[in-house]
């Protein structure tokens, strides 16, 4: 869920990290640098984020150590800008709003076991430059919960952007997290920050199973049966994102969880953006390399929806295949491979599924096929029919003003047929 830890001499040879040394030209070429012969591990290659121990942080932005061309960022106002007209328009669809507490009181329970307000300390189950995620139990309720623990001052020390904080992306990823309520999204439950003290906690859901699959996924992949399934409520969870413009920024196995009943929850906003309107132009550099779009790597502004369903298709090769489309010995060899190879198969799909591939992993934008087709394209559709859009409850609420009583009575209907929640 985190990303690994490299020095700042590392970051530096690299050259401006953001853009990765790359050519601002369209003909698709890289620069050669300095870095061009470094090897790094795989292991780095599928790491969304770096820090180093003197608090100078990078998580593929462009221009935090070195100045790049234009804004580096969504600055941070604009962002709280953009939230506060969405909720001050309806754009909510938490019935049940996060619980904020501003008071932590950390003891032991009658085990010794370690305790946040409610919650026991379980275990820990990962960790990274912005902090750790432990497993706790709540006594009151006795469900188990994964809590973000961070210090804020750690994270006002980690420099995103020349102005900004690693302390802005957690508050911005706990804004977005406030809106969002879908089964296929990981929810947001409390938020523990007391100032008196220097702990911050966000406590989630816990989803209890597996990563979709670990790293490329199991040799052989998941199976096409498997893969369509997962696929499908992934397509559910990030249209529904898209349509309350928001890109996520990192969809990629990792951050894709299993439930116990099989349905696919997306978690970790920790990168994510809001855009207003249509405008989902971005400059930042999507946080994992071997999940980064052509667009992405050559330093341009690009579309963060396209961007996304990019990165969505490189998940289904993952988890159809089990191994990465795209992945050199070097970050500048994964990008160029990214950039400039023709996609191949390990072994020959089913037409269906290598014609939804292609359009996947179509290295134009304007020409890759977007989540609405992906959820009407006929190796999705199978059985099951087209994966349904989710009438959330801030569209229910739109709707219900905007509809005739005849309206609302099909859509009571069709609402009952797809099994969506008509909570108003």
């Amino acid at each position: 869920m985190f990303g690994k830890s490299f020095s700042v001499t590392s970051l530096t040879q690299m050259g401006c990290c953001g853009c990765f040394g790359f050519l601002r030209k369209r003909h698709r070429t890289l620069r050669s640098n300095r870095s061009s012969g470094t090897r790094y591990s795989h292991e780095f290659l599928l790491a969304d984020s770096m820090d180093d121990v003197d608090g100078i942080f990078y998580n593929g932005e462009a221009g935090i150590l070195h100045g790049c061309d234009g804004e580096s960022r969504l600055r941070s106002k604009a962002a709280d800008e953009i939230l506060f007209l969405q909720a001050q328009s309806g754009m909510l669809c938490r019935e049940v709003p996060v619980k904020e507490t501003q008071c932590v009181i950390r003891s032991e329970d009658e085990d010794g076991n370690k305790m946040v307000n409610e919650y026991v300390r379980v275990c820990k189950i990962g960790s990274g430059s912005y902090g750790k995620v432990v497993l706790y139990r709540s006594t009151v309720d006795g469900k188990q919960y994964a809590v973000k623990a961070f210090h804020k001052s750690h994270l006002l020390k980690l420099r995103v952007a020349p102005s900004e904080t690693a302390m802005t992306d957690v508050l911005r990823e706990v804004s977005i997290m406030k809106m969002l309520d879908h089964p296929n999204i990981v929810k947001l439950i409390e938020v523990i920050n007391d100032p008196n003290t220097d702990h911050f906690y966000m406590v989630l859901e816990y989803v209890e199973g597996k990563w979709v699959c670990e790293g490329a996924g199991p040799p052989g992949g998941l199976g096409e049966s498997t893969a369509r399934r997962y696929l499908r409520d992934i397509v559910a969870g990030l249209m529904y994102l898209h349509s309350h413009n928001i890109v996520h920024g990192d969809i990629k196995p990792d951050n894709l969880l299993v439930t116990s009943s099989g349905s696919v929850k997306i978690g970790d906003f920790s990168v994510s953006q809001v855009f207003e309107d249509d405008n989902d132009e971005l400059r930042r550099s999507p946080g994992t390399p071997v999940f980064t779009a052509p667009e992405c790597c050559l330093g341009l502004t690009y579309r963060g929806r396209a961007a996304d369903t990019w990165a969505v298709g490189v998940t289904l090769y993952c988890m159809v295949f089990g191994r990465y489309p795209f992945l050199g010995d070097t970050l500048q060899d994964t990008y160029d491979k990214i950039v400039n190879n023709p996609l191949s198969f390990p072994e020959e799909p089913t037409p269906q599924l290598k014609n939804l591939l292609e359009g996947l992993l179509c290295k134009d934008p304007e020409k890759r096929i977007s989540l609405g087709g992906v959820a009407i394209h006929s190796w999705v559709v199978g059985k099951d029919g087209p994966v349904p859009e989710y009438l959330c409850r801030c569209k229910r609420r739109s709707f219900q003003r905007e509809a005739s009583p005849q309206d609302l009575k099909d859509a009571n209907h069709v609402n009952g047929a797809n099994s969506i929640s008509s909570r108003i």
